[in-house]
């Protein structure tokens, strides 16, 4: 049964902070990942079509699927993982979230829809307004 991960994405102040923080990761490491101190029991359901619902300034916005779930030490002798991401990032509609620590599972009946891909929308456009014709089911 396919599950999701929601994460807050801590210093973030929009969607283009991510693509510029994983296009680093990718230069730097040839992947994009996510690196997280507890290890999810689901994994199984993750890597069944699972993906990590990022929240950026209190809404979710953007999601990736999840490829694969590596587990490590570091080098401290703390045990680890890295969320193996699709790099592709897709929009989903606005859902509210209110701060939290770590992650947390996301049910797929909970998870906000993607975007429409046919709908052409400003990237001038203020958030707020992106929001409300999305509420109005405009966009």
């Amino acid at each position: 049964m396919t599950v999701h991960l929601v994460k807050l994405c801590v210093g973030a102040d929009d969607i283009d902070d991510l693509v510029q923080w994983q296009k680093h990761l990718k230069k730097t490491y040839a992947r994009v990942f996510h690196t997280t101190r507890m290890v999810p029991r689901r994994v199984p359901d993750l890597l069944d079509n699972g993906s990590i619902y990022w929240v950026i300034k209190r809404q979710i916005r953007v999601r990736q699927q999840i490829t694969d779930i590596e587990e490590f030490v570091d080098d401290q002798g703390i045990r680890r993982c890295h969320l193996h991401l699709d790099p592709a990032l897709v929009l989903t509609r606005l859902q509210a979230r209110r701060p939290f620590q770590g992650w947390r599972y996301l049910a797929t009946e909970d998870a906000p829809a993607d975007m429409p891909t046919d709908i052409e929308i400003d990237e001038d456009m203020p958030e707020e307004m992106r929001h409300e014709l999305s509420e109005m089911g405009l966009l």
